[in-house]
């Protein structure tokens, strides 16, 4: 029988960290978003927080405890690699509209 707390502890973790990487869904996200809190790195420690108990509690979990780990591991991956893609995306975008700096000849000295 699943422990209603351990699944309540993963859940818990990866709703912070979605929140962080500013999934609109997340239970946190209005509160994080009214104080201003939101991070990539909180979403990487929830990460390897939540890949440090699947390690230490390997073959201690019921189907629905894995599962519930397993699922919010591979949600945050998802997470962070969509934000790492958009944050990509949108450096490229600056870059591309970046108006050159103007050649200020030669210098004086």
């Amino acid at each position: 029988m699943p422990d209603p707390r351990f699944v309540g502890l993963v859940h818990s973790v990866l709703s912070s960290a979605q929140a962080a990487v500013g999934e609109e869904h997340s239970p946190m996200g209005r509160h994080l978003d009214r104080a201003g809190v939101r991070s990539r790195r909180t979403a990487e420690r929830s990460l390897a927080l939540l890949s440090m108990l699947a390690e230490k509690t390997r073959g201690n979990l019921d189907e629905t405890e894995r599962s519930a780990l397993n699922g919010a591991i591979r949600d945050l991956r998802g997470a962070l690699d969509a934000t790492a893609a958009a944050t990509d995306a949108a450096d490229a975008a600056e870059d591309r509209t970046a108006l050159p700096l103007a050649d200020a000849g030669p210098s004086d000295r």
